[in-house]
């Protein structure tokens, strides 16, 4: 159940914090604060290109050149050169590896910025990358790109060479940091083998024309699951690039894969993703298609049936396989021609791969300069690079894709920056959120728990657009519970997702109810068993695209020893009328729905409302058995005596008690429990902060609790005299 509402808290933004940790505070769940080191996140908008400047006869390198002898100019306008550098590869000087990849600190550590020695050192060196798609390449393929980066270690690796290893088969793998010990590279090689391969390669699409005919009838269509397949590739790529993206030299990827097939405009916001980090990185991609020369018989090879329907002798089938495979190689060939590589296909030896790469690496400009196109739409820029001499050619990358603001970002991109901000471990800030989590027992006999979550956004917050008498906007709201499962290397178990929340929530709203000075509350919930949870929320408004994160740990409690067993006390300001029939949701009763006052401030001509649960009560001994009421379930075993009341205190003194009630039956049966409400009229207080105790015994078992919370109590936005009402209280 999600519903979303303004909730009527007028003047009240100025205690939501304090109120809001006090409140988080009683319920036990604080939000998670960490160490108290702090990121800096910084955008800059520099481009770099590398260029390779050739005699044109001879094909030798040109050195020596300035940054005047270069014009650069961006969709046919002229740009400043604001950053120059020339690297060249025989200048390289030799690492210290003790120091670096064989002592404390390694190569990768320094392109982490936790240098063991001067930035400087890796300047003039090359830094390449080779990454092997063991999730999308058969046993064969996997043996032939090994062979081939063996061959370039032992024969081809020169010493300004500083090569990483990384492979994907279930998960993305770091093998080897940079470095330029042949040794420990050839060890990690040796690791790679056709026991790696796990079979993620693309299934079919639901047609069984041209398929083998393996005596079923039915073909699967794994179409969605290729979209997904080919967008965890791209991710994978946009990471490694990402990690890199800090080193100002120039980066090598040689991506060595079984091919990589696009299904429509399904994986382009993944595509231009991967491309767009490669080349804020300065990292062109290579790409590698591991099958080498195919023969593509018309009827199938020998490990296949004969083929269903008469696309075998029409030249269909042929059709579809040179159709299949040229789009599995499409994609690669974009991925090197938007980020300044080259692809290697139809041919079983790699080994040019290499040799391309130490060649176009071996001396080169960087050239950067700050657009003076400052619209941020997502668009593709050419870029043209020229020199004043006739005798060269210049080799440098055609253009790149301008980041794209929120107006101008596609559905796909959207998403992936709402997914993207879900899995960042720094918190999102321009949308402030607030949030509270509760739990409530299940059914009874299922060691399950509830948990009701209320999601808090100021209207404050929110850019409505004004439409007629009307505002609108829209939130965008994602997510995520997670659980520690197992034991990691240093005692942290890995984190398994649990449940999930995605919602779009648009809003229109009377601009009379004075949106900005209310809140936009939005209700979801999740069912789990006793144990400890990471939740975080993501909200994103729709009309700039700022964003909110809040995330805390819960802890859902194992009663199996607690001899009183209690649910959070829910306390609110309004209750909305839900006709819901067998609501999931213990807030969901009687026709009305609870809204939980998140902040725990409330006005003087507001009633509180309280709303609690006391499960399996100890059954009364010698009492005689009380009637049932119509409609409701006796509980088998005897009647209950369960005492409750509330009281508020300030300066530790008791300003105000509710009068006792007395609960002796059991009038939840489903989970076992005696549910008590009360409504309490503010205008018995006066305004101030309040500590509101709620006292809870179980006179037949002897136990007791009293859970406290702290409430804030304002004047009324318009002093309109109300007459005192008598405080009310009981069971449901």
């Amino acid at each position: 159940m999600r519903r979303v509402m303004a909730a009527a808290m007028v003047g009240m933004l100025g205690w939501m914090n304090p109120m809001m940790a006090a409140a988080q505070q009683a319920h036990g769940s604080p939000q998670q604060t960490g160490d108290s080191t702090f990121t800096l996140k910084v955008n800059t908008n520099i481009v770099l290109t590398n260029v390779v400047v050739r005699d044109k006869k001879t094909g030798e390198v040109v050195k020596g050149l300035k940054a005047s002898d270069f014009t650069i100019y961006e969709d046919k306008k002229e740009q400043k050169i604001a950053t120059f550098d020339y690297e060249n590869v025989d200048d390289a000087a030799v690492l210290n590896e003790k120091k670096t990849a064989g002592g404390k600190v390694s190569i990768a550590d320094m392109l982490e910025h936790n240098f063991a020695a001067s930035p400087e050192d890796l300047k003039d060196h090359r830094l390449m990358v080779l990454f092997f798609d063991l999730s999308s390449m058969q046993d064969e393929d996997i043996d032939r790109a090994v062979d081939a980066a063996t061959n370039y270690v032992n024969k081809q690796m020169q010493p300004a060479d500083l090569v990483a290893m990384v492979s994907m088969s279930t998960g993305l793998s770091l093998d080897q940091d940079f470095t330029s010990d042949k040794a420990a590279l050839l060890k990690v090689l040796a690791k790679y083998n056709g026991d790696d391969e796990t079979g993620f390669a693309n299934g079919g699409t639901g047609t069984t024309d041209g398929t083998s005919d393996d005596t079923t009838a039915f073909a699967a269509d794994d179409t969605e699951f290729n979209s997904l397949n080919t967008d965890r590739e791209l991710f994978a790529i946009r990471a490694i690039a990402k990690s890199l993206e800090r080193v100002d030299q120039h980066k090598s990827m040689l991506y060595f894969s079984g091919g990589l097939t696009r299904n429509g405009i399904e994986n382009q916001a993944s595509l231009r993703a991967a491309t767009n980090e490669a080349s804020k990185a300065n990292m062109a991609i290579y790409t590698v298609d591991s099958r080498g020369l195919q023969a593509l018989p018309p009827v199938g090879d020998a490990s296949k049936g004969s083929l269903r329907g008469n696309s075998a002798y029409s030249g269909g089938a042929a059709t579809a396989q040179l159709a299949s495979n040229y789009q599995s190689q499409e994609t690669l060939g974009t991925l090197a021609a938007d980020t300044g590589g080259k692809f290697f296909s139809d041919s079983n030896d790699f080994g040019p791969a290499f040799q391309q790469v130490q060649k176009d690496t071996e001396a080169y400009y960087i050239l950067g300069f700050h657009s003076t196109n400052k619209r941020e739409d997502g668009s593709y820029r050419h870029l043209t690079v020229k020199i004043d001499r006739p005798d060269v050619k210049l080799e440098y990358r055609p253009g790149y894709y301008a980041p794209a603001d929120f107006m101008h970002q596609k559905t796909e991109d959207r998403e992936l920056a709402l997914t993207e901000q879900m899995r960042s471990d720094l918190p999102a800030t321009d949308v402030a959120v607030y949030l509270q989590a509760l739990y409530f027992r299940a059914n009874t006999g299922q060691n399950l728990f509830y948990i009701p979550v209320s999601l808090l956004v100021p209207g404050s917050q929110i850019p409505f657009v004004k439409n007629g008498d009307r505002d609108k906007g829209s939130i965008d709201i994602m997510g995520r519970v997670t659980k520690s499962v197992g034991n990691g290397a240093h005692g942290e178990g890995d984190m398994v997702t649990v449940g999930n929340v995605r919602d779009t929530v648009k809003l229109a709203l009377d601009q009379s109810q004075q949106v900005k000075r209310k809140n936009i509350q939005y209700s979801t919930g999740f069912t789990l068993a006793p144990g400890r949870y990471h939740l975080k929320f993501v909200v994103r408004e729709n009309q700039t695209g700022n964003m909110g994160s809040f995330e805390t740990d819960i802890e859902v409690p194992d009663w199996k020893k607690v001899p009183l067993k209690l649910s959070s006390v829910v306390i609110a300001s309004q209750r909305t009328p839900n006709e819901a029939k067998n609501p999931q949701s213990p807030l969901v009763r009687d026709g009305v729905e609870w809204v939980p006052n998140v902040a725990h401030v409330f006005r003087q001509d507001q009633h509180l409302y309280f709303l609690y649960e006391v499960y399996d009560p100890t059954k009364a001994k010698g009492a005689p058995e009380p009637a049932a009421a119509p409609g409701m379930l006796r509980r088998e075993g005897g009647p209950v005596h369960v005492l409750t009341s509330i009281e508020f205190l300030n300066g530790g003194t008791k300003v105000y008690e509710t009068p006792e009630v007395t609960a002796e039956t059991i009038n939840d049966p489903q989970r076992d429990a005696v549910a008590f409400q009360f409504d309490v009229p503010l205008t018995t207080l006066k305004p101030g902060t309040y500590i509101c105790q709620v006292n809870v015994i179980d006179d037949a078992g002897g136990s007791f609790t009293f859970p406290r919370m702290a409430v804030r109590v304002m004047p009324p936005v318009a002093a309109v005299p109300a007459p005192a009402a008598a405080t009310t209280g009981g069971m449901r």
